[in-house]
């Protein structure tokens, strides 16, 4: 039960102010162009969605960050590329949590305890405060994993925005 008061009380204290300082539109646009850089590298698509905190709902109903970046997945259609190569970092700020999930092509060529290290990446320079470096440099070893497995063989079209979205 404390366990729960103690989350419920980070998700209603963690404000979407609290988004837009962590990420200022200087760090979007970086972000942005990350992944656009490496998307001209390799044919993968990927997503990053930030989200401040859950509902009061999704935090009674103990829905997981994992469970939570499944759904946005499904929900912004990361699923729906042409080589079944997307992949959507997802960031909880409340829960301090990193969750990467990626689709059944992704998920055969790179090995599990890749996306683990670039999510410890993230959340332990999230623990510093350095989330623009955190993020970029977790990006950065995003694009390389995805150039090894996923070269790109000439133009690639840009199936998913490469913005990055804030909720």
């Amino acid at each position: 039960m404390m366990h729960l008061f103690s989350r419920l009380k980070r998700h209603l204290l963690t404000t979407s102010g609290s988004g837009r300082r962590a990420f200022p539109p200087a760090t979007l646009k970086a972000i942005e162009a990350t992944i656009a850089a490496g998307e001209a590298l390799h044919r993968a698509e990927v997503c990053l969605i930030i989200e401040s905190a859950l509902t009061l709902g999704e935090v009674l109903r103990h829905v997981s960050a994992r469970e939570r970046a499944r759904e946005l997945f499904a929900l912004h259609r990361i699923w729906d590329t042409e080589e079944n190569c997307g992949v959507l970092i997802y960031v909880n700020l409340a829960d301090r949590k990193v969750e990467i999930v990626v689709d059944r092509a992704v998920g055969r060529r790179v090995d599990a305890s890749d996306w683990q290290t670039i999510c410890h990446t993230m959340t332990h320079g999230f623990a510093r405060g350095e989330f623009h470096d955190s993020v970029n440099a977790a990006l950065q070893k995003i694009n390389t994993l995805l150039q090894q497995h996923y070269p790109s063989q000439g133009a690639n079209s840009n199936q998913l925005d490469n913005r990055p979205v804030l909720l």
